[in-house]
C-alpha cells in the first residue's frame, strides 16, 4: 500500500484513476455531509441494527422498529446530495455500486447504478409482496399516531434513519392495505442475504475492469460487511487497482492499491473536474 505523505498520496490516487473506466463502491461515509450519520466513521456511536429474524419474530419488535423510523424519517427523507453525489453524478462510472438506502445518488443524477441494499423510499408486504411507496406508509402511520413524531422531534438521528426511542407503547402499525400482511421496508436487514441478480452485476462490473484496464474506487466505507468487500477482494485477485478513500480503517485496506484517509466529497469532486 502507498506510505507517501498525504498530499503525494492524493495526487497519486487522482494520477491513477484518470482516464480509466471506473466501478465505484460507496457507503454511509459519503452521506455524512448530507447529515445522514454513519456506523463506523470517526465519533460514530456503535450500534446494533435491528435483524431481519428479530424484525419477523412478533409484533412487539415491528412496533419497535416502526417507532423509530417513523420519528426520524421526516428528517432522513429531507436530505440532499452532497458534493460527493453530485461528483459521481458528473464522473458517470461503469457502475456505482452503493451500500446506502437514501437514494442521495439517484437524486443527485446517477443512473448507472446498483442499489445493494435497497432504498428506503420502498416498501414491501412479506405476505403477498407488493410494494408500495415509504411516503404513503408514513402518512398512514402520521394519522394513527398523531403527533408522535413531532413529540420526539429532538433526539438525534442514526444512521437508518431512525432515532434512539426508549418507550414505544402505544405506537400503532399499519398492515398491509391489500391482505393485511406485515409490512417492512424494501432493504436488506442484517440476517439478510442481497439478492442475487444484485451482486452478479456487480461482479460482471468488475471482472470487465481487468479486460478495460480500468481500477475500483471505494468512497465511505469501513467494508466491514461481505457484502462490500466481496468486490475488492475480486478486483485484487484479478489485479485490478482499488483505491480506497475512507476516514479510520477498513477491512479492505490490506488490499488496497492506495489508501486515503480524506474527505470524500473533497476527493471526488477533485475526482471530477481533472476528468475528461
Amino acid at each position: 500500500m502507498t506510505l507517501a505523505p498525504a498530499a503525494d498520496r492524493v495526487a497519486a490516487a487522482l494520477d491513477l484513476l484518470r482516464d480509466r473506466p471506473l466501478v465505484v463502491l460507496t457507503g454511509a461515509g459519503l452521506s455524512t455531509d448530507s447529515g445522514i450519520p454513519d456506523y463506523r466513521g470517526p465519533g460514530s456511536v456503535p450500534r446494533t441494527p435491528m435483524t431481519y429474524q428479530q424484525f419477523v419474530a412478533g409484533p412487539e419488535a415491528r412496533q419497535r422498529y416502526w417507532a423509530r423510523v417513523h420519528t426520524g424519517f421526516g428528517r432522513f427523507h429531507a436530505a440532499t446530495p452532497n458534493a460527493g453525489h453530485l461528483a459521481l453524478a458528473r464522473l458517470d462510472p461503469e457502475l456505482l455500486i452503493t451500500q446506502n438506502v437514501d437514494g442521495l445518488h439517484e437524486a443527485a443524477g446517477s443512473r448507472r447504478l446498483v442499489a445493494l441494499h435497497g432504498r428506503i423510499s420502498d416498501v414491501i408486504c412479506l405476505g403477498c409482496r407488493a410494494t408500495s411507496s415509504r411516503a404513503a406508509l408514513e402518512r398512514r402511520l402520521a394519522d394513527l399516531n398523531h403527533g408522535w413524531a413531532e413529540r420526539y422531534a429532538d433526539l438525534a438521528l442514526r444512521p437508518d434513519g431512525d432515532v434512539d426511542l426508549v418507550d414505544w407503547a402505544g405506537f400503532v402499525v399499519a398492515d398491509c392495505e391489500d391482505c393485511g400482511g406485515v409490512l417492512k421496508p424494501d432493504v436488506v436487514f442484517f440476517g439478510e442475504n442481497v439478492p442475487g441478480p444484485r451482486v452478479e452485476r456487480c461482479y460482471a462490473a468488475v471482472d470487465a475492469l481487468t479486460d478495460t484496464g480500468g481500477a475500483l474506487l471505494v468512497a465511505g466505507s469501513s467494508l466491514a460487511v461481505m457484502s462490500g468487500l466481496r468486490f475488492v477482494k475480486r478486483a485484487a485477485k484479478a489485479g485490478v487497482p482499488v483505491v480506497v478513500v475512507n476516514r479510520g480503517p477498513t477491512r479492505g485496506d490490506p488490499l488496497a492499491t492506495c489508501k486515503l484517509e480524506v474527505g470524500c466529497s473533497e476527493f471526488l469532486d477533485e475526482l471530477s473536474l481533472t476528468a475528461p
